[in-house]
């Protein structure tokens, strides 16, 4: 059997960037949707360095473009500045 996709275990602490090549975050987590089954969000981590002062941020899975390899996560158009502006995501407790 062979399947074809990705593995989010792989994915999760990528380093996320833009079109510009510049890194803007890590993806920290994918959320995926109770009632459609689908993977709905992405948690990404902006700034802090080793957990500490990290802003979690949460943007539509589709609008990240992952490479065939799952090497390369890209977020066009953003910018880690925009991103920090966001509001701040919590996992619920």
């Amino acid at each position: 059997i062979e399947a074809k996709g990705y593995r989010m275990s792989k994915l999760i602490g990528t380093t996320v960037i833009n079109d510009k090549n510049e890194k803007i975050g890590t993806l920290d987590d994918v959320v995926a949707d109770k009632d459609k089954k689908e993977l709905s969000f992405a948690v990404l981590q902006v700034g802090g360095f080793l957990g500490l002062g990290r802003h979690l941020v949460v943007v539509p899975y589709d609008s990240l473009v992952i490479d065939e390899a799952g090497q390369k996560i890209t977020l066009p158009g953003a910018s880690k500045d925009e991103l920090k502006k966001l509001s701040a995501f919590n996992y619920p407790a």
